[in-house]
């Protein structure tokens, strides 16, 4: 395994990661666009993003475990088929409701890439020192996917139209299946574990219960049977969930790992991190377009500042995780975040542009500084085995993350997606007041978990979890 082969394994994982996250952002500059042409209700508009991010999170540990028992690199590359498939059907979407199946079937592909990816990188990457190298570059491709995918996504929509930006996922996909069959080893894991398809059912419909909630609360109304019958039975199926987890000898979701400070912590990180960005794309997507009257480029091209910020940051981000833990990465990430959001609630329909500019600098900074250390904090102290499982968690919750947050614009922004002459700025407020909220409960972790008391919960939980020692015939890579 010479270095030069360790970097091209990065690239294809990082391929995959690329595809997924720009994906999950691109798609919004899109959504005026789409209302116009498939007539889609702001409901509608909402699950063709949250379909693809609520598949991800709930597909993604499942996948994760596929990876461990059939091999990582062919679930791997079944992934990057199936999301190419998915990507065509987008492209070719009819209607607003086909749209959101073919959505359905990308996440389904794009579900077996990033927890297999990672899995492959802490298998090749075993050294200290490169392996936090290698997954501050995993980071940083995060930032920089999700904040290019707007700027990308803006160009084709301007010059070719709002079906191409599904159509760059299929040269890069074929890239990465060939790297991957070219350079990447076979690999499973040396202690295989149960599929566990009761807990994955019952997280599933809790996740997929409490976005239909959100979405749908304020188009049937928030006292409508059907909303609290689902929301009551989603906290139900949480209530089992838990119980059933914690019996289990061998579970999906192992519940000791949240006796880890630093994991239980990265986890809402994550979620709060990403659904603050989540309602940001999409609200400003919408704000952008609508409110103003700016073009898809226009729009892609106010978010600039975002992607130089990921571009810079979110590396700085990286090395700083590997010299001084994830606590400075954390604070920046948590201040800046609250500031812009903040800033947002000045917002109105004659804001200068470069006014607009310094906000998105500043909550792009934020955003592309929370990555890497959320990575780094939930393989920190895990033993070498269950490192894939400690990552599939944080990746699924960055999905949640997202699909809460642009549930929430229409459950606390309804009237702003409406466009029905609403002042779309001061309907939007009390949102921005939610995402100041979540930047400081990001400062507060990131103090917290880092604190001697949460790096002594780490190192106590290690032992706990780690499993059998092996032969080395056991824990092969091919």
């Amino acid at each position: 395994m010479t270095p030069r082969r360790k970097a091209i394994i990065l690239v294809s994982c990082c391929l995959s990661l690329l595809i997924v996250s720009m994906d999950a952002t691109i798609v919004n500059v899109a959504i005026p666009a789409i209302r116009t042409d498939l007539s889609a209700s702001p409901a509608q508009l909402q699950w063709v993003v949250d379909i693809y991010t609520l598949v991800l999170a709930s597909l993604l540990m499942l996948a994760g475990a596929a990876g461990d028992r059939l091999g990582r690199r062919r679930v791997f590359q079944t992934g990057l088929a199936l999301f190419a498939i998915g990507s065509l059907a987008c492209s070719l979407a009819p209607s607003i409701d086909a749209l959101i199946g073919a959505r359905f079937l990308q996440g389904i592909g794009g579900s077996m890439l990033n927890p297999v990816a990672l899995s492959i990188i802490s298998q090749i990457f075993t050294g200290r020192v490169e392996r936090a190298r290698a997954l501050g570059a995993w980071g940083a491709v995060v930032g920089i996917s999700m904040s290019l995918g707007p700027i990308v996504g803006g160009l084709l929509i301007e010059t070719i139209g709002w079906r191409s930006v599904f159509w760059i996922n299929l040269p890069i996909c074929a890239v990465a299946i060939l790297l991957t069959a070219l350079f990447v080893p076979e690999s499973k894991s040396g202690t295989m574990r149960n599929i566990d398809p009761v807990g994955q059912g019952l997280a599933v419909l809790f996740l997929f219960g409490v976005v239909f909630a959100l979405i749908e609360g304020p188009v049937l109304g928030w006292t409508s049977a059907r909303v609290i019958a689902i929301a009551a039975v989603a906290a139900g199926v949480f209530a089992a969930f838990l119980r059933y987890e914690s019996r289990r000898t061998d579970p999906f979701l192992d519940l000791r790992f949240f006796r880890s400070i630093p994991f239980s912590a990265a986890t809402v990180t994550a979620v709060s991190g990403f659904a603050a960005w989540g309602a940001f794309l999409f609200m400003m997507s919408l704000y952008l377009q609508g409110e103003r009257g700016f073009s898809a480029m226009h729009t892609g091209l106010v978010y600039l500042p975002i992607a130089l910020g990921a571009l810079l940051f979110s590396p700085l981000s990286g090395r700083l995780v590997g010299r001084y833990g994830a606590r400075p990465s954390l604070v920046v990430a948590g201040v800046l975040i609250s500031v812009a959001a903040v800033m947002l609630t000045f917002l109105t329909a004659t804001t200068p542009v470069w006014s607009l500019l310094v906000i998105f600098t500043v909550f792009g900074i934020g955003f592309s500084m929370v990555n890497a250390p959320i990575t780094n904090a939930a393989v920190s102290g895990m033993p070498l085995d269950r490192a894939g499982a400690a990552s599939a968690v944080t990746s699924t919750s960055r999905q949640v993350g997202v699909s809460i947050g642009v549930a929430l614009c229409g459950s606390v922004a309804g009237p702003a997606l409406a466009m029905d002459g609403t002042d779309f700025a001061t309907a939007a407020r009390p949102l921005w007041f939610i995402c100041a909220a979540m930047g400081l409960v990001i400062l507060v972790l990131g103090l917290y978990s880092t604190s001697q008391r949460g790096l002594r919960s780490a190192q106590r939980l290690a032992p706990l979890i780690a499993g059998p020692l092996l032969p080395p015939k056991e824990a092969h890579v091919q």
